[in-house]
């Protein structure tokens, strides 16, 4: 396409969904591994052996974040890393009384934001074909995407900002907003 502009004209004529059809095709692949390995099992005997080890909220949320960081390894999708640990860890975060905000914020934490750190993952492969620079070269400038899950764990285990659905010692809810007519 000839706009009069070489930058546009490079913009317009980057090849459309064509050029992302790599992408596309590895994140079908990805899917289909997560959907396998669901459906055979394999997830919940992974989960089994790992909570086994795993000993309160802190331990748990480190957990779910290596999970996360070693999915989006293994499975090379950030859809993946955030979705499979999200299902397996879920009843885990019930069982130990901990608000679902915090389940949220460690897939975040492990899956999200490492996701463009790993070359062969979909974002990191997206961004180097966008941005025409090597994951590797970027990667020790990317601040947020190094010390984010850093910071995660190191919150998890001192306990800040780790929300209960009941206080400690508490039975039930608790107390929401007074319902009586005044």
């Amino acid at each position: 396409m000839e706009t009069g502009d070489g930058a546009l004209n490079d913009l317009l004529s980057g090849g459309g969904m064509a050029s992302m059809l790599n992408t596309v095709w590895l994140i079908l692949c990805a899917m289909t591994f997560g959907a396998v390995m669901e459906h055979a099992g394999l997830l919940a005997r992974l989960i089994e052996g790992l909570l086994a080890a795993v000993k309160g909220a802190a331990g748990l949320i480190a957990a779910t974040l290596a999970t996360c960081l070693g999915s989006n390894i293994l499975t090379a999708d950030q859809y993946i890393s955030i979705i499979m640990p999200g299902r397996m860890f879920r009843e885990a975060y019930e069982k130990e009384g901990l608000a679902p905000v915090n389940l949220s914020r460690a897939l975040e934490d492990g899956g999200t934001i490492t996701s463009p750190l790993i070359p062969w993952n979909t974002c990191g492969a997206y961004m180097q074909s966008v941005l025409l620079v090597p994951v590797t070269d970027y990667l020790f400038y990317a601040f947020f995407n190094l010390i984010n899950p850093l910071l995660a764990l190191v919150y998890a285990w001192l306990g800040i900002k780790v929300l209960r659905l009941t206080p400690p010692g508490a039975g039930g809810f608790p107390p929401g907003p007074s319902t009586k007519p005044q």
